[in-house]
């Protein structure tokens, strides 16, 4: 059965109810806790009404991703917009600040945390991805660097892949790796 996307207010409300409930349980609980009954009973819904929205466990995390991935964009397009708007002299330290900010907020990390691993969920990432290099692609070109979208598309899988590892074991993250992080995005950007 194929989720269907609530239309009237009350069928939205339950459903953010029970994503808040979702989240609350993956935090407290993991992944194994994201069952249809438990997030209903968390957020105080009757399963049916939840059914035909969030039908098992692979609908829940898709909902979690898709909400962390709006979230993550729409903080990558203001930070865009306001350094488009008012350049700084270190742009890198700039993303790269906001990023950790990004990773430290823990319910902005945890549907990532939970493994998506479903052909739905990695197509959803790698759309996600797509849009966020082209921010960065944008951010660049507004920065008067390398029109070159091979390097933001680098730029970015780097940073990404060294921010989960940077805080695949500290919550906070590992700030050595966090400065190598952006001492490697300056010594790229210069190369170019």
């Amino acid at each position: 059965m194929e989720p269907r996307v609530p239309v009237q207010k009350r069928s939205r409300e339950k459903v953010d109810r029970a994503l808040r409930a979702a989240d609350d349980l993956l935090e407290r609980e993991g992944l194994a806790a994201l069952t249809l009954p438990r997030v209903a009973d968390e957020a105080g819904v009757s399963v049916g009404a939840l059914y035909q929205y969030l039908p098992d466990r692979e609908a829940i995390v898709a909902a979690l991703s898709a909400n962390y991935y709006a979230r993550l964009e729409a903080r990558m397009s203001k930070l865009v917009e306001q350094l488009l708007a008012d350049p700084v002299p270190d742009p890198v330290a700039e993303v790269v600040a906001a990023m950790v900010q990004m990773y430290r907020d823990q319910t902005a990390t945890r549907a990532l945390r939970a493994g998506l691993q479903g052909a739905g969920q990695l197509a959803m990432a790698r759309a996600h991805k797509s849009r966020m290099v082209e921010m960065v692609h944008t951010l660049l070109r507004g920065y008067g660097m390398p029109d070159s979208a091979v390097a933001a598309r680098a730029m970015f899988f780097a940073a990404d892949g060294i921010m989960h590892e940077a805080f695949a074991e500290q919550e906070s993250g590992d700030e050595a790796l966090i400065a190598e992080l952006e001492t490697m995005l300056r010594a790229y950007l210069a190369g170019s």
